[in-house]
């Protein structure tokens, strides 16, 4: 399934516990969009709903809806912090193309 690297469970560690919502884990999910055709999204949710896959990556729990799963299969995410700014990238062996941002793909 989907992988965390120990700076993205750091960074999404800290996004849980500076919430001031309660939060259960992370929903990363693949939508329509973006400049290849799928893009990215992450939101802190409190509870995955009832068909979600739940993966635990270093204590964060991960939920991933059913739809999503097949294009998350295998995805690796950082979390990095240089320069020029910081962010959440996805490496993902699933795609066959990816725009310049890093943020949408295509399979």
């Amino acid at each position: 399934m989907l992988t965390l690297t120990d700076s993205a469970i750091k960074a999404v560690s800290r996004f849980i516990k500076g919430s001031a919502d309660p939060v259960g884990g992370l929903r990363v999910m693949i939508t329509g969009g973006g400049c290849s055709g799928f893009q990215y999204s992450m939101r802190l949710e409190e509870a995955p709903a009832a068909d979600d896959a739940v993966v635990d990556c270093g204590g964060v729990q991960i939920y991933v809806d059913p739809m999503s799963a097949p294009l998350l299969s295998g995805v690796t995410v950082d979390f990095v912090d240089a320069i020029d700014g910081a962010g959440f990238k996805f490496h993902n062996p699933n795609a066959s193309a990816s725009c310049g941002c890093g943020n949408s793909f295509s399979a």
